[in-house]
């Protein structure tokens, strides 16, 4: 049993609140209760706060401001992620959980990491992958064989997240999807970027963890039908390819590779929503492959239960400067990969 239970407040009853975040803290019911849903659609958010017996508003600063909410997760569209997060830890809260991306620009995630580091609330990045306890276990042992990788590639092949959704839970008022870009903005641009920070946002961060530190240059850059992204890139001296597709496939293949000279990680993933546990990663280095997983638990309760070490003091945490870095290493290759299908298209 956990030491206390901690109010728990979700902004944006989305269907990452309602397929995720609600049955993972039921899991975890002796440590988090949900006690507040906020939305801008009134009654999405009642009928998402009636399934967990806590409170509604249609506004976050409702929700921030409410004493009985302890940590504040963010689940809003991204350009509200900065002053939501700056906002609930101004007010004071234990601590912040927000969606990818942290932020849409470099500045605003420096003024969050201000932020968190002025009032010591702080600040998680729901990057689920990132706790995933095959990836972990697979990652701690390739820095032990000192490997360094020369390629990785990150993958996601998925079917479109309605069909993974209605797996985990009946979702009430779910978002209708934009059918074309907005206007000025063009549509392969738009769809690359809005793949880079839509769905290679779950995996790059690993991918810059097992990359070498050097400047990024997107090499080519192209959209893919119906909804998907092919990019190559170097990052030092090395080469990052990214794959993604949503809506061609029933079966999920999500993967991240890297190859170094002397072997190769592999970590397949489940799909998201389905709370399916943990992914399964293999280490092979010509001689052997030695295998972590499938776990049980998945990312998704490992962040929460991550979230709860450090309100009860069990782990301590530093800046925010790696999730900031993160950030800048998606845009980077969000902005250039954008800039080449957009010319690309226009030529």
């Amino acid at each position: 049993m956990g030491e206390r239970s901690y109010g728990v407040g979700l902004v944006g009853a989305v269907p990452v609140a309602q397929a995720i975040h609600l049955p993972t803290l039921e899991r975890l019911g002796d440590r988090f209760s949900v006690v507040h849903v906020a939305d801008v659609n009134a009654t999405v958010a009642q009928q998402v706060a009636l399934r967990a017996g806590a409170r509604w508003s249609d506004d976050a600063s409702s929700l921030i401001a409410d004493p009985d909410v302890e940590v504040v997760v963010i689940g809003t569209p991204d350009r509200f992620h900065a002053d939501q997060v700056i906002a609930a830890c101004l007010a004071g809260k234990a601590a912040v959980l927000c969606e990818k991306p942290l932020a849409e620009s470099v500045s605003e995630a420096n003024a969050i990491a201000e932020a968190s580091a002025r009032t010591g609330v702080p600040v998680i990045v729901g990057t689920m992958h990132a706790f995933d306890t095959s990836w972990i276990s697979g990652l701690r042992e390739w820095d032990h064989r000192r490997m360094t990788a020369h390629t990785v590639r990150i993958s996601a092949v998925l079917p479109p997240n309605p069909w993974a959704e209605d797996f985990a839970t009946q979702i009430t008022g779910r978002p209708q999807g934009r059918s074309t870009p907005p206007r000025g903005i063009d549509p392969a641009m738009a769809i690359v970027r809005g793949n880079v920070l839509g769905l290679a946002i779950h995996d790059l961060p690993l991918a810059r963890r097992l990359l070498p530190d050097g400047p990024v240059t997107v090499l080519a850059a192209h959209p893919i039908k119906p909804w998907g992204v092919e990019i190559v890139a170097t990052v030092g001296d090395s080469v990052l390819e990214i794959h993604g597709s949503v809506g061609v496939t029933w079966e999920p293949k999500w993967t991240v590779e890297a190859i170094s000279e002397g072997g190769l990680l592999r970590t397949d993933f489940p799909l998201s929503y389905v709370h399916a546990g943990s992914g399964t990663t293999s280490i092979t280095d010509g001689e052997q492959t030695t295998v972590y997983g499938p776990h049980h638990d998945d990312g998704y309760l490992n962040e929460w239960e991550h979230i709860y070490d450090i309100l009860t003091g069990e782990l301590s945490v530093g800046d925010l400067g790696s999730l900031v870095a993160d950030l800048a290493f998606a845009l980077d290759i969000a902005d250039q990969a954008g800039e080449l299908a957009r010319t690309k298209g226009a030529a």
